[in-house]
């Protein structure tokens, strides 16, 4: 098999050495385990042969006997570009392909990746055993307001509690600004007789002619969706279900969201606003994943499809079509387990991401190996209540748009230029001023473009946006530009601190990994901001959140809300409880065609002293409901998460859980560990160019191209690294080192 692929979409194909695509100089490579001689490459046993010849201009690959195993491909549709990564299972050879997304239709972008793969790459499509996929479409619905009418059948009683909310203002000291109106207006909210007690008791049948009235009501509305949502359904969705029934067969066409389905805890607002956002998303996002699952059977045949979930892993494309707005946080909670493994791979257990893309930049405290998740937070200003991986998102972006506020102060974001037309500098119609011209402008990104140069960059066009902002500080361009970036870094130095500082983790305990198209770009300065002296840059930072996907593993979350106080006389209530979630596991691996063997469990109940308003996670170290703890362990256990958190314990005061949790996981597999070699000697820079790191003078400085640094490479700051998918900057007086895994270490200069 003979494959040539246009150096612009060059491969990363990781093997003993990896070839560096500048150098005039043809080289010759072979997997590990072969031997290599200078004067060529011989045939070590009887093993396959791959060699790769790479120059400026073309990558041939010459496979010759072996049998190919399946490749695993993880697709994070981004808002500037669809990100690629694939991997195959056998011998660990790794591609990774950036393309523009296509906001307008974004199977586009898959699909044309998908080909870009098999045509210059040479990957097999047959031969592609699962694809994972990120997605936006359930975000950007939300934050566009592009959903489809959607209708609301509730407890008499409480149609307005979806406009009442918790009355807190979205900001304490703006009186104007209220929060977002119902996605479903009052006239599609309707009432049906019933009534459940607290304790899952009926109260009052579920009338008859009053859901049949109901039915009507949703039938002339025109709605396309509907959230049934009744009081104290999460105890008991019996009605729900009735509800659902009746209005199936009357209206078979109309898409239908249980809040006993959705998310069945207490707190009726959160619960109910999460299931209308979930009746909201579903014709939008059923249609796209019923497309797009269409489309890629007839491209890649064998390939199971999972999509991500805002609380990592993967679950089927069916499930998504009916929980779509567990998609919310798809792609940042991607980069949060590629981060994971990334920093598993060179032995960090805390690390602080900064995932910056083209729109926003996301940031998460990993601790102990440990991504924080969350149960309560706002998409797009509406409450959601799903567990979510916690990340805190600003809007600052490699486009991210410089402008002058009202008081006369610059500001950055978080407005953005997107991927059309983008920033200046990319010369598709853009004229503000972005983040990424600024980085133009600085000589950090190459005049050469993006995407191995496929992706041009007009350094005049990126000065020109800038010179009105220049003009009105009163400084040159490259100030200007240099007070762009300050300004975006300490947006982010923000919304780092309040997954650290403000929750009681020092940063400077940590390391900081940034990923996505600029985070590279951007490190260091965040990095001397926040006191961190160390930052690690993954061998594929714009490609990440892509590969997070594909060693993500199957992921399913189950609960059951219950009041209870933690006694002995309580604890066969909550080992009931316990057993059902793990009958759920069960019921769950077999839909999906899991052994239970293969099923790991992880075990948690929320719980708060009596009269406390929030609970606190307490972790259970046990894999079957035998293993459930007693009560005065249950106690000691909350005990040492409430002092952690708040600094203050009392072992005498009553206890009580509010949410019993199970999170089932089935391992998917994970790239095999490779040895990449040593370097045999210094690193050496492909070229050299002015960069400013300051705002006064421009410093001749070294270019390296990644591809050529090996294991035991070392470069001393100020340096530029650049690769297919970012780039980054090693400031004056930081120093870099290459690890095992092709991670780079920069020590950062105090």
């Amino acid at each position: 098999m003979v494959v040539r692929a246009r150096s612009c979409n060059l491969a990363v194909m990781r093997h003993a050495r990896c070839p560096c695509p500048l150098s005039r100089a043809r080289r010759q490579l072979v997997r590990p385990g072969h031997a290599e001689d200078r004067r060529g490459l011989q045939r070590a046993g009887n093993n396959e042969l791959n060699i790769y010849t790479l120059d400026i201009h073309t990558v041939d690959i010459h496979t010759v006997g072996g049998d190919c195993m399946g490749w695993l491909i993880g697709v994070d549709v981004g808002g500037t570009f669809t990100d690629f990564y694939a991997l195959h299972e056998s011998d660990g050879r790794e591609v990774v392909h950036k393309t523009p997304s296509t906001p307008a239709d974004p199977a586009s972008a898959i699909l044309n990746g998908l080909a870009t793969l098999s045509e210059d790459f040479g990957i097999s499509l047959a031969e592609v055993r699962r694809l994972a996929h990120g997605t936006t479409i359930g975000t950007n619905a939300l934050i566009q307001r592009k959903g489809k009418p959607v209708g609301v059948v509730t407890t008499r009683g409480f149609r307005d509690l979806l406009e009442i909310g918790r009355q807190i203002r979205p900001r304490l000291y703006d009186l104007r600004t209220d929060n977002p109106a119902p996605l479903a207006p009052r006239k599609h909210r309707f009432e049906v007789e019933e009534r459940i007690g607290p304790s899952g008791e009926i109260l009052t049948p579920l009338d008859a002619e009053s859901l049949a009235a109901v039915i009507e009501a949703v039938r002339s509305s025109g709605v396309e969706a509907c959230a049934v949502c009744l009081l104290f359904a999460f105890l008991n969705g019996r009605h729900e279900q009735q509800v659902a029934t009746e209005i199936a067969k009357a209206l078979p066409q109309l898409q239908i969201s249980l809040s006993s389905e959705v998310q069945p805890e207490f707190r009726e607002y959160e619960r109910f606003s999460t299931t209308l956002l979930n009746a909201y998303l579903q014709p939008v996002v059923s249609r796209y994943l019923r497309v797009l699952e269409e489309q890629l059977t007839g491209r890649v045949p064998h390939a199971s499809v999972g999509i991500n979930q805002s609380s990592g892993g993967l679950m089927s494309v069916k499930r998504a079509q009916r929980f779509p707005i567990r998609t919310a946080l798809s792609g940042p909670a991607a980069g949060a387990i590629g981060a994971l493994h990334a920093a598993r791979l060179c032995g960090r257990p805390n690390v602080i991401t900064l995932d910056m893309g083209g729109t926003s930049a996301d940031v998460c405290l990993i601790r102990a190996h440990q991504a924080g998740t969350g149960f309560s937070r706002k998409v797009a200003d509406f409450p959601v209540r799903l567990p979510m991986i916690d990340i805190n998102t600003v809007g600052a972006g490699g486009g991210s748009i410089a402008w002058f506020d009202r008081d006369g102060l610059l500001k950055v974001g978080p407005a953005s230029a997107g991927a059309e037309p983008g920033p200046a500098c990319y010369g598709l119609g853009g004229n503000d001023p972005t983040v990424t011209d600024a980085n133009v402008a600085l000589g950090r990104l190459s005049p050469r473009g993006l995407l191995g140069g496929t992706l041009a960059l007009d350094v005049d066009a990126a000065k020109r946006s800038l010179a009105p902002i220049a003009e009105r500080l009163g400084y040159c361009v490259e100030r200007s530009a240099h007070g762009v970036l300050g300004i975006v870094t300490a947006n982010m130095v923000r919304a780092i601190r309040a997954v650290s500082v403000e929750r009681g983790h020092d940063p400077r305990d940590f390391s900081l990994m940034p990923f996505g198209g600029a985070g590279a770009l951007h490190a260091d300065g965040v990095a001397r901001e926040l006191g961190i002296t160390e930052i690690l840059v993954p061998a594929a930072p714009g490609i990440l959140c892509a590969m997070g996907l594909v060693v993500s593993d199957l992921k399913e979350d189950f609960v059951r809300s219950a009041r209870l106080t933690v006694t002995g006389a309580n604890h066969a209530a909550m080992r009931k409880l316990v057993d059902a979630l793990a009958e759920d596991a069960r019921d769950w691996g077999n839909s999906e065609g899991i052994e239970d063997g293969d099923l790991r469990r992880e075990y948690s109940f929320d719980m708060r002293y009596v009269g406390q308003n929030f609970e606190l996670s307490v972790p259970l170290a046990m894999q079957t409901p035998d293993e459930l703890p007693d009560a005065d362990q249950l106690v000691a256990l909350f005990g040492e998460i409430h002092e952690r958190s708040y600094g203050y314990a009392n072992p005498e005061d009553p206890v009580e859980v509010v949410n019993l949790r199970l999170i089932a996981r089935a391992p998917l597999g994970q790239p095999p560990e490779r040895d990449f070699g040593r370097a045999d000697g210094a690193a050496r820079p492909a070229a050299t160019r002015q960069v400013w790191f300051d705002a006064n003078a421009a410093a001749d400085t070294p270019v390296y191209e990644r591809a050529c640094l090996l294991p035991g490479h070392v470069i001393e700051g100020p340096a530029v690294i650049e690769q297919l998918d970012a780039t980054t900057v090693v400031a004056p007086g930081a120093r870099a080192c290459v690890d095992g895994s092709l991670n780079i270490i920069i020590e950062v200069k105090s």
